[in-house]
């Protein structure tokens, strides 16, 4: 039996944990076969437009490859290589509206700290998803989402291997931070106060989940969803 076989066979089961106010995450929140849905179906996006590795403002380039769905943004661009970008399906969209009311409305025990999680969840309609896809050595350093036009919740997806992430502050890169596992299935969606706080990956785990969802040769693929405006026009 592989070794990650015996890690879930005696792990503690993990519990939904609100990290900071607006920021919470959603253990095993997809179920298996919806994973693999999911990974099967980024198949279909990528080959209408082929990842690519994002060159910063420096010059440097991004060890994560990534395409993005829906934006009308030239800040979105990514992986698209200038040409069409793949229209965002409606089906995610609803999943995107679905995963803010689950992370803040779904269980009462648990306040996210946001003063209307009703409202927010409610006016929740993303415009973009962004796919990106890590390797064994690829890395994410720690940034600030700041491109979109509304500060509306960013939801996250993860398919495939283990990352450990990094969830930071406002005002610096620099600690304090938590790290957390995020697993295939798991959700983690942040906003509200939270909205603007750096984050990152700074590992993936090799072979502890991409090869279950379809990932022939392992991987994590991570799905965000957000609120660019470009449904509006902006």
């Amino acid at each position: 039996m592989a070794e990650y076989e015996l890690d879930e066979l005696f792990s503690v089961p993990r519990e939904r944990a609100v990290l900071a106010p607006g920021a919470v995450h959603v253990p095993e929140w997809l179920d298996p076969a919806r994973q693999r849905e999911l990974v099967a179906v980024a198949r279909e996006w990528v080959r209408a437009a082929p990842m690519e590795h994002k060159v910063l403002a420096g010059g440097g380039r991004m060890s994560v490859q990534s395409v993005m769905l829906g934006s009308r943004s030239a800040a979105y661009r990514y992986g698209a290589g200038g040409g069409a970008t793949p229209e965002l399906p409606e089906w995610l969209v609803a999943l995107g509206a679905r995963a803010v009311e689950d992370a803040y409305l779904g269980d009462p025990a648990h306040d996210v700290g946001l003063p209307d999680a009703a409202g927010t969840a409610r006016d929740f309609a993303p415009d973009s998803a962004l796919v990106n896809f890590y390797d064994d050595a690829a890395h994410m350093g720690m940034h600030q989402d700041k491109d979109e036009f509304p500060a509306a919740p960013i939801v996250s997806l993860s398919l495939g291997d283990t990352c450990v992430f990094r969830f930071g502050n406002t005002e610096t890169r620099t600690a304090p931070y938590q790290d957390v596992e995020l697993r295939s299935g798991d959700l983690f969606v942040f906003g509200g106060p939270s909205r603007y706080a750096f984050h990152g990956v700074p590992k993936v785990l090799p072979g502890t989940g991409g090869r279950q969802v379809g990932l022939k040769n392992g991987g994590r693929v991570n799905i965000t969803l957000r609120m660019t405006g470009s449904r509006s026009g902006r």
